[in-house]
């Protein structure tokens, strides 16, 4: 087999992780740019939020474009919008829209939107590359090493933007996150995309040749299931370093380190969720129970350990149950991707951009509505509501049935 799909697909997963790097460097920097800039805790959620509506606003338009004008050059843009915007979301509090607190909120607010919009493309691209470059049995680890991104950009992100932080204040760490973005952009103007009718037998994936369905009854559970998972996943995403810091008490630095440890744990629960989906579809199970498997007990879990991390008295023990919780959450990530283009087939750069809409409307909501849950029936309960959740993203999956005849057409060879 080429080895240059392969390359291709590391340079996505370095990609997500640069995404991630702009995407969650607010919410490490949020522990002092909140004071600094006079922002509450619903403010700030507001903020978390304002990215999340750009975000999934854009997904669809992203990966339509993804589909006609290929990943190399929609990430390559993509890419240079994340340097520009992070810059100037760095200089918020300076100049006309930093006199007043309105001024600066509405400056986050608006900066956060437009780098949401301009990250849309990630995954929804990267989805159109897999497709063409990736054959259906081995997508699962496929999409699950290119999602690991999520995992190592959030493992990174809190010990080395606190790091650069402390020393050189949260203006500093903000225009640090965007410095692995600048070298993904580099790299994708400098490479050429390979072209799925140029690589070898074998290697390129005619489900791609086969247009889906983005209306059958497993997709709208597929998309309504990713949804719930995003409301689960984001909580850790934006919340988690906040909650160690602000309800378990712990310090800046030991807050940041253990943070980070869901995100390691994640950056080998999520490819290998991808390995054992494709094992499983390869194996006894075939497609349909292959593919469920990882999603239900992975989902159901999460939501197990998620209410014991709320109940516990024990601030370590919380970290302990709660990593486990976020390592399963993102461990169904290759399934879900993986299922999406055995149902889409040559539209899965527009059916990601669909289902990736559906988590971040969960996303949109979860920031915004933790913190109030949170003042008003307390963090234990709001990460009760997480819980029930994710056990109910779980059990869509019994309705969810991949295509195997769209998944395996013409495809004998490749198992």
């Amino acid at each position: 087999m080429s080895r240059r799909p392969w390359l291709m697909v590391a340079l996505l997963c370095a990609t997500a992780t640069a995404s991630y790097l702009c995407r969650v460097n607010i919410s490490v920097a949020g522990v002092l740019l909140m004071p600094d800039l006079g922002l509450s805790q619903i403010e700030m959620g507001r903020v978390f939020s304002a990215f999340l509506l750009g975000y999934a606003l854009f997904q669809v338009p992203a990966g339509f474009l993804a589909d006609r004008w290929g990943t190399r050059r929609v990430l390559a843009g993509a890419a240079v919008c994340w340097i520009v915007v992070t810059v100037l979301m760095a200089s918020v509090g300076w100049g006309p829209l930093g006199r007043t607190a309105a001024g600066t909120l509405l400056a986050l607010l608006v900066l956060r939107f437009v780098i949401g919009a301009c990250e849309a493309p990630t995954f929804p691209a990267a989805a159109h590359g897999v497709a063409r470059w990736i054959p259906p049995v081995r997508r699962g680890r496929a999409n699950g090493f290119v999602i690991a991104g999520v995992g190592l950009g959030s493992a990174l992100a809190p010990p080395f933007l606190s790091a650069v932080m402390v020393r050189w204040g949260w203006r500093a760490a903000l225009l640090a996150s965007a410095l692995p973005a600048l070298v993904v952009a580099l790299v994708w103007l400098a490479t050429t995309e390979p072209r799925a009718d140029a690589l070898p037998v074998g290697q390129s994936a005619p489900a791609t040749a086969k247009r889906g369905s983005l209306r059958s009854l497993s997709f709208v559970l597929l998309t309504a299931s990713y949804t719930l998972q995003g409301y689960v996943g984001y909580i850790f995403v934006f919340w988690f370093y906040l909650y160690l810091v602000q309800e378990r008490q712990f310090d800046l630095l030991r807050g940041a380190a253990f943070s980070s440890l869901p995100w390691i744990i994640s950056i080998i629960s999520i490819p290998l969720g991808g390995i054992v989906s494709d094992r499983l579809v390869a194996g006894r199970l075939g497609w349909r129970w292959g593919r469920r498997a990882v999603p239900l007990f992975g989902l159901t879990f999460a939501g197990l350990f998620l209410a014991l991390g709320a109940q516990t008295t024990s601030a370590y023990a919380a970290v302990a149950y709660l990593t486990l919780a976020t390592a399963l959450v993102m461990s169904v990530e290759g399934p879900f991707w993986a299922t999406m283009m055995e149902l889409a087939g040559s539209r899965s750069g527009t059916a990601g951009g669909v289902m990736n809409t559906g988590t971040n409307i969960g996303g949109l909501i979860s920031p915004a509505l933790t913190p109030i849950l949170a003042a008003r029936v307390g963090w234990t309960n709001a990460l009760y509501v997480a819980a029930v959740i994710s056990v109910l993203g779980a059990s869509l999956w019994l309705g969810i049935s991949p295509s195997e005849s769209t998944a395996t057409c013409g495809d004998s060879h490749t198992s």
